[in-house]
C-alpha cells in the first residue's frame, strides 16, 4: 500500500522561464479564462504537425498540467493505491520530484480529476477522493491537509458495483465520478465546492487550512468549481450545481431545478441566486461575461443559459434570466469569450454540434457539427487564435470569427486509450476520451491523452 511519502529526485540545475513566458498557474490559465497573454504563435504548422519537445507517461485520467516558473505540476493516479502530485522541467519534462498519497478507488470514467493551483511557495490539489493538499515547493512535503467531502458529511468511496463505485442516491453518497474540483485561490484563502451535506462551498486559509467560511449545502452533488466573478465592479464567488438526474432520483416525484448562486469572497454571505438551471450532471464553471451577465452551459442536455445580476432598490441583488438556448452549450469546460462571442465543443451522449459560436445574446453563429467534430476537448485562446483539441487524436489551430468555421491548421498527436473504462464508460465516451485542460507556458503546449502528457512548440 502507498502511504504519504515524497520522493525527491536527484539534483538538478534549475531552468527558469524566459522573461517573456507567461505562467499557466491553475485551471484555464492566469486569469481562469482560457486566454493566454502570450504572443508569437506559430500561423502554420509543418507537415506532421507541430514539434513535439518531449513526452512523459502518465496514468489513466482526465486531470491537466499546470506551469509555473518553468516547472510544470500534474495530479496522477493509479486508481489501485492513490496519486501522485508531480513536478517536471518544463524544458526536459524530467521528473524534478513527486509526493504520493493512498487513495484508492475507481469510478466508471477512472482516473485523475482536477488540475492543481500553483500559489506562491505552495502547490495545492484536490484528489479524486477529496484530498485537499497544500505542498511547500522547496520541501515537497505538506503543510497541510484536509479532505473537502468527509469532513464534512460526505460518506468515504471504495465500495464498488461491477468493478467501480456507484454513486449512493441517499445525501452523502459518494458521487458517481468521484470528486472533481480545481483550487481557486482568492487572496489569502483557497475555494472550493465541498457539496457535502454540511457545505456548499468552502473557503480555506490557504496557508494554514483553517476553514475561513462554508456556505450550507447548495443542492445536489456536481463537479463545478467556484468561478470569480465581476458584478458591480465588485468580486463574487459564482457556484453552480445541478438539476435532479433522472436516472439517479430517489423518488418518481422527485425533480429540482438547479442553482446559480452568488457569495461574497471575504465572509461566504449569500448574496443572490437564480433557481432555474435545468441541467443535471453540472461541470463546467460560471462564465463572467461582462456588465453583470453569467452564462452557464451544460451538456445533460440543456445547453446554456444567461444571467444578468442587478442591484435592486431596496440594495439586494437579484438574478434575471436573459435567455435559455438548447443549441449552445458544453459538457466539461466553460466556453472562450472573444470579441462579443462565445466559443464551446457542443458534444454529448444525443448531440454532435461540434465547435458552437453565439453571440452574447444567443444567437448561433455557426456549428462545425462532424466536419470537424469536436467533443469535450480543450481550447486556448492565444495571440487572437485558437488552440484545441477535439477530445479524440487531434489538435487544431483555429482562427476564431462569427461568420464562419475557419480552419488554419490541424494534426492527430494524441492516442486513443488502451482500457476500456469499464465497458460502459467505452460504450458511452468513446475510445479516445482526451478530455483533460491543456496548458501554455513560454510558447510550449501541454497536451494528454490517456498515457501520456506531451509538450508541443506552437510558438516562434
Amino acid at each position: 500500500m502507498m502511504k504519504t511519502t515524497c520522493i525527491h529526485a536527484v539534483s538538478v540545475g534549475v531552468l527558469v522561464a524566459s522573461a517573456t513566458a507567461a505562467d499557466w498557474p491553475q485551471y484555464l490559465g492566469p486569469n481562469r479564462n482560457s486566454t493566454s497573454p502570450e504572443k508569437g504563435i506559430l500561423r502554420s504548422w509543418p507537415d506532421g504537425g507541430p514539434q513535439v519537445l518531449w513526452k512523459v507517461s502518465v496514468g489513466r485520467g482526465f486531470g491537466g498540467p499546470v506551469v509555473k516558473d518553468g516547472k510544470v505540476y500534474l495530479l496522477d493516479r493509479d486508481d489501485a493505491v492513490g496519486e501522485s502530485l508531480r513536478c517536471l522541467d518544463l524544458v526536459s519534462g524530467k521528473e524534478l520530484w513527486v509526493f504520493r498519497y493512498d487513495a484508492p478507488g475507481t469510478v466508471m470514467f477512472p482516473g485523475s480529476r482536477s488540475v492543481p493551483t500553483v500559489d506562491g511557495q505552495h502547490v495545492y490539489s484536490c484528489g479524486h477522493n477529496g484530498d485537499l493538499y497544500c505542498i511547500d515547493l522547496d520541501t515537497h512535503r505538506p503543510v497541510w491537509h484536509a479532505n473537502v467531502w468527509t469532513d464534512f458529511g460526505g460518506k468515504p468511496g471504495g465500495a464498488t458495483e461491477g468493478g467501480f463505485q456507484r454513486g449512493a442516491r441517499e445525501p452523502g453518497g459518494f458521487p458517481i465520478w468521484a470528486i472533481t474540483q480545481n483550487p481557486l485561490i482568492y487572496g489569502d484563502l483557497l475555494l472550493v465546492a465541498s457539496q457535502a451535506p454540511e457545505a456548499g462551498v468552502v473557503a480555506y486559509d490557504k496557508l494554514t487550512g483553517k476553514v475561513k467560511w462554508k456556505t450550507p449545502s447548495l443542492g445536489y452533488v456536481g463537479y463545478v468549481s467556484p468561478a470569480i466573478v465581476r458584478v458591480d465592479g465588485q468580486d463574487q464567488v459564482v457556484m453552480v450545481t445541478p438539476s435532479t438526474n433522472p436516472f439517479r432520483r430517489s423518488s418518481p416525484d422527485e425533480n429540482v431545478l438547479g442553482k446559480v448562486v452568488g457569495h461574497e469572497p471575504a465572509s461566504g454571505k449569500l448574496l443572490w441566486e437564480y433557481d432555474r438551471w435545468n441541467c443535471h450532471i453540472s461541470v463546467a464553471s460560471a462564465v463572467d461575461a461582462g456588465e453583470n451577465r453569467i452564462l452557464v452551459v451544460g451538456g445533460y442536455e440543456l445547453g446554456a443559459t444567461m444571467i444578468k445580476v442587478e442591484k435592486k432598490a431596496d440594495g439586494q441583488y437579484g438574478a434575471t434570466e436573459l435567455f435559455t438556448t438548447e443549441e449552445f452549450g458544453d459538457q466539461t469546460k466553460p466556453p472562450l469569450l472573444h470579441k462579443g462571442h462565445f466559443y464551446a465543443q457542443y458534444g454529448t451522449n444525443n448531440r454532435r454540434d461540434g465547435l458552437v459560436c453565439m453571440s452574447l445574446d444567443g444567437k448561433i453563429m455557426w456549428k462545425t457539427r462532424r466536419s470537424p467534430d469536436f467533443n469535450k476537448g480543450s481550447m486556448i485562446l492565444v495571440d487572437g487564435l485558437i488552440l484545441a483539441t477535439d477530445g479524440g487524436k487531434s489538435l487544431y489551430l483555429v482562427d476564431p470569427n462569427p461568420t464562419e468555421f475557419k480552419l488554419v491548421a490541424s494534426a492527430a498527436l494524441l492516442s486513443e486509450s488502451s482500457a476500456d473504462g469499464g465497458g460502459i464508460a467505452a460504450r458511452v465516451g468513446g475510445s479516445t476520451q482526451n478530455w483533460a485542460p491543456l496548458a501554455l507556458s513560454d510558447g510550449k503546449l501541454l497536451l494528454r491523452d490517456q498515457s501520456e502528457l506531451k509538450c508541443v512548440k506552437v510558438a516562434k
